[in-house]
């Protein structure tokens, strides 16, 4: 594996020579925020998302569990498409390390350099986790969990995200893609990395977090709930930014459920107390596999992913190159 991360490094390295003269072309057509909607948003590839979930969930990785050979190849996979997209790792390495019960545990991380002097310390995480529970009791002779909603489609989400950015070539904060391991563990490689960040001195300014993202949901007017919805403006910056649909809520059942405190992003808000909050699709009603070997790639539906990615595209666009999203007093959903 070392050899493979090595390789994945100097690609890396090559990749961060591209041309730079692109990198204020946007910018020098942006006169101020309000041209966000002059913006072409590139769009997402059902294709390709369709290859990320298949092979995250393929019996070859055997559902992922943290600590597994299963898992070590979705790192590998993961490392490799980063570099594919053209993205650098994350101060070094892709490779975020750590263990849980004394087994090696790692994130999977990249970024892309901010571009305006004035905001490029700011730092915009965009995340979800990708590991799964492995092997469980068998059902009719099948005994492995493929996490293709939980949340190899999460996963799949941000890399297609992060494709966009890389297309779009314009990023005013810096924006750090990061994919945890061990969620289904207590949440132990965002906490890991958002303490990470904190000791290092990153200045995080908000946390986007993407879970189970494969289903649509029915009779509701908006593609994703956002999960503590009303403890920041993130809803209404990105319901403002997209003209052409309503692209996000707030799920009945969210408090109750205690979804705020559940997901990765709950992490970023203990330790930096900024807008850290979870877009799903996955309400509860829609999928009937949760934790269930039947959670496989038959299951998910990649045009609706893509265009989950075109939805929230603009609001991300504007999150990561205009003004901050803001906290508001609330309890926690």
């Amino acid at each position: 594996m070392k050899k493979t991360l090595l390789l994945l490094f100097i690609a890396a390295i090559t990749c961060a020579c591209s041309s730079s003269k692109g990198i204020d072309k946007m910018g020098q057509a942006l006169d101020n925020m309000s041209q966000l909607t002059e913006i072409k948003m590139p769009k997402a590839s059902a294709v390709q998302i369709a290859l990320d979930v298949e092979y995250l969930a393929s019996d070859e990785l055997k559902g992922r569990d943290t600590g597994s050979e299963g898992i070590e190849q979705a790192a590998v996979y993961l490392s490799e498409r980063f570099s594919q997209i053209g993205i650098l790792p994350y101060k070094g390495s892709y490779m975020d390390h750590f263990e849980v019960n004394e087994q090696e545990a790692f994130n999977v991380i990249a970024m892309i350099p901010g571009s305006d002097k004035s905001l490029m310390d700011e730092v915009v995480v965009i995340g979800a986790h990708y590991d799964h529970i492995g092997m469980i009791q068998a059902v009719a002779g099948d005994s492995i969990a493929n996490g293709a909603n939980d949340n190899a489609t999460g996963t799949a989400t941000v890399l297609a995200i992060a494709a966009n950015f890389r297309k779009l070539d314009f990023n005013r904060r810096t924006v750090v893609f990061a994919l945890f391991s061990a969620e289904e563990k207590g949440l132990l490689g965002s906490k890991h990395l958002a303490q990470r960040m904190k000791k290092e001195g990153v200045n995080v300014v908000a946390m986007l977090n993407f879970e189970m993202t494969g289903t649509p949901m029915v009779n509701r007017p908006y593609i994703a709930y956002l999960t503590g919805h009303d403890s920041s403006d993130m809803a209404t910056v990105f319901n403002e930014a997209n003209k052409d649909r309503v692209v996000t809520g707030k799920l009945d059942q969210a408090a109750q459920l205690n979804l705020f405190m559940r997901s990765d992003n709950y992490a970023f808000f203990q330790e930096f107390n900024v807008p850290s909050q979870t877009f799903s699709t996955f309400d509860f009603t829609n999928f009937d596999h949760y934790h269930q070997v039947g959670d496989d790639i038959s299951q998910v539906n990649t045009i609706h992913m893509a265009q989950l990615v075109d939805a929230v595209m603009p609001g991300i666009f504007k999150v990561v190159n205009a003004e901050q999203l803001k906290l508001t007093p609330t309890t926690n959903e």
